[in-house]
């Protein structure tokens, strides 16, 4: 049960670092991104495979964060100028065809070049491979990702962001460049999310494809809208609530309804699917979200 404690606290505080990302894109500046898993790829990937060459894991972890970071760059600048829901139809074609690259190419793994299908095993892990150590780490850089985001969020910088969410001709109306400011929320986004996917591989020990599937992105877009999109505690409540839930139904639904497994995991979606059919009609601006900044439909 502690073993399971610590992976629990591990997954909330990973998720929480890849919803945050998301929270800065659309709930701050109102890009509707579908895509945000390839970051996390982008990010796992990278540190993994550098370090299996020797390179030290914080140095492997910031390249992975600026390759990410990059990625944000190169989507920005192709569908940016797009309308919302083109925006999001090629965002989520960026993630699969990442995810695809990565299943169907061979890396180099170590001093071996293996197919991707088979994943990446037996990588190095930080503190020693300690479980108790990577979730002290976790906390830490998720206590200090969410510090830097509330300062950003409350400077100049994030007040044309929420300026951009409302009605971006105001801000183009006095000068600012919108469509950089974009670019910056998706790129920082983006290395957020590719440093949650380092931390998601050291916690996993071992990378495939599969690991970066759509659902991802959606179960991220859960923990925000439930949350409170726009707001940075929201979203860090939201992955409690979240992981809570994925916890107690764990254990004790078999207990209550006699499923197998597979009927089981299905159940439970459908419970998550209803709780927010729920939230939207009743608060539909999250827990904590504010109604007046509310930018879910527009």
């Amino acid at each position: 049960m502690v073993g399971y404690l610590v992976f629990l606290a591990i997954s909330t505080a990973i998720f929480a670092l890849f919803c945050l990302g998301l929270n800065l894109q659309w709930g701050f500046t109102g890009l509707i991104n579908f895509g945000h898993v390839a970051f996390m790829t982008v990010g796992a990937y990278t540190t993994v495979l550098l370090s299996l060459q020797g390179v030290p894991l914080i140095l492997a972890t910031l390249v992975g964060m600026a390759l990410a970071a990059l990625l944000g760059l190169l989507m920005g600048i192709s569908t940016l100028r797009l309308r919302e829901d083109y925006l999001a139809i090629v965002t989520i074609g960026v993630s699969e065809v990442i995810r695809l690259v990565v299943n169907n190419q061979d890396l180099p793994i170590g001093k071996e070049w293996k197919s991707g299908v088979f994943g990446v095993q037996s990588f190095p892990l930080p503190l020693g491979g300690s479980k108790p150590a990577l979730m002290v780490l976790a906390l830490l850089v998720l206590f200090l990702v969410f510090w830097l985001l509330e300062r950003f969020v409350r400077s100049p910088w994030g007040r044309i962001l929420k300026a951009i969410r409302e009605d971006e001709e105001i801000p183009k109306a006095l000068g600012k460049n919108v469509f950089w400011y974009k670019l910056q929320a998706l790129m920082l986004g983006g290395a957020i999310a590719g440093l949650a996917g380092a931390f998601y591989a050291w916690q996993l020990t071992t990378v495939y494809p599969n690991n970066f599937e759509p659902l991802v992105t959606f179960d991220a877009w859960t923990i925000v809208v439930l949350g409170g999109a726009g707001n940075n505690i929201g979203t860090i409540l939201g992955t409690i609530i979240y992981w809570a839930y994925d916890a107690v139904t764990r254990f004790v639904l078999p207990q209550i309804i006699p499923l197998d497994a597979s009927r089981l995991g299905a159940f439970r979606i459908m419970v998550i699917g209803l709780i927010l059919i729920l939230l939207m009609r009743w608060r539909p601006q999250g827990i904590l979200g504010k109604k007046e900044e509310l930018t879910l439909g527009k």
